[in-house]
């Protein structure tokens, strides 16, 4: 299930399913850069509440994000930010509203329980990508922009997912070449997903995955429970995106300094797993992110160190 492409003046709603605004310029420079570009944008209710760490109740955050799906004026759903929550709001989410009414929906890190939930219920097409805090920030790259901007308005496949303009190494873990659909997120959310309903399910499937701040350590264990617990099993390809300061260095917090890094822990859980992966594509916490929707058929080519988006994720 597709929604369709961003109109030119269209309107974008704008829930807060996690971390609530910190200053209230936080929730204006996002709002002001779509109204620059010729866009309105549509807060959600309770976009300036606060309950502890999160932008209100999960009822209300839940509330507002079927509000926004349900309200015909609204074209694309972005999130507010991520942080911590949007799992909380799951229960309390009509999905047949959102079934009812698809439009096109992005956010990333926190928001892949989101992502996750809304494909298990709906199936409907979603986009890892910016938030409404991603926007006007003043650390924010055009590469950025244009991705976004591209995923939301191009009426055909998306094709090459480009890369890092600073660093365009990428790691293949085991050559190949499969087309699949391609689902993940947030390794740590994905990981939170286990036991749920709505289980991440990468069974015929490339999985894109990507985190920040998470040490070794973290990485091992998130994948140890993984594999335990059967997600790996057949998968059809892995995308690795940024791991953005993943690995130790001489100002981080971490344990265990130096002893082992990401790539090992991908070298012991992934690589064994015999198919197509790469690692280091724009994709996540990092400088540059790319725009990719999750629930369509991609290509990835180990051997090319390449993932390709060959189907439309929107409807014109």
């Amino acid at each position: 299930m597709k929604g369709r492409l961003l109109p030119p003046g269209g309107t974008i709603g704008v829930p807060a399913p996690a971390y609530p605004y910190q200053q209230r310029s936080d929730i204006f420079r996002g709002k002001e850069w779509w109204e620059a570009k010729g866009y309105k944008v549509k807060l959600a209710e309770g976009i300036f509440q606060r309950t502890g760490y999160t932008a209100g109740t999960p009822e209300q955050r839940g509330h507002d994000i079927t509000a926004m799906f349900a309200d015909p004026e609204v074209d694309l759903v972005q999130t507010f930010d991520g942080g911590f929550g949007s799992a909380h709001a799951i229960p309390h989410i009509e999905f047949k509203v959102i079934e009812k009414n698809p439009k096109p929906f992005i956010g990333y890190s926190d928001i892949t329980a989101l992502h996750v939930s809304i494909a298990h219920y709906t199936g409907l097409v979603t986009f890892y990508g910016p938030l409404l805090t991603t926007m006007g920030h003043p650390k924010t790259k055009e590469f950025t922009y244009d991705r976004m901007m591209r995923a939301l308005t191009h009426a055909g496949p998306l094709g090459v997912v480009p890369r890092n303009p600073d660093d365009d190494y990428i790691r293949p873990f085991n050559s190949g070449k499969v087309t699949a659909p391609l689902v993940g997120g947030c390794l740590w959310l994905l990981g939170q997903t286990i036991g749920t309903p709505w289980q991440i399910d990468a069974r015929g499937k490339i999985l894109f995955f990507e985190d920040v701040l998470a040490p070794p350590w973290y990485v091992d264990g998130l994948l140890t429970q993984m594999v335990q617990a059967g997600i790996f099993d057949g998968v059809a390809g892995i995308v690795i995106g940024e791991m953005a300061r993943c690995d130790w260095n001489a100002n981080a917090e971490h344990d265990w300094p130096g002893l082992a890094s990401t790539e090992d822990a991908f070298d012991l859980h992934l690589a064994p797993l015999g198919v197509p992966t790469i690692y280091g594509l724009p994709l996540g916490h990092g400088d540059y992110l790319a725009t990719i929707p999750l629930g369509v058929e991609a290509t990835l080519d180990a051997d090319n160190r390449t993932l390709t988006i060959d189907e439309p994720a929107l409807e014109a």
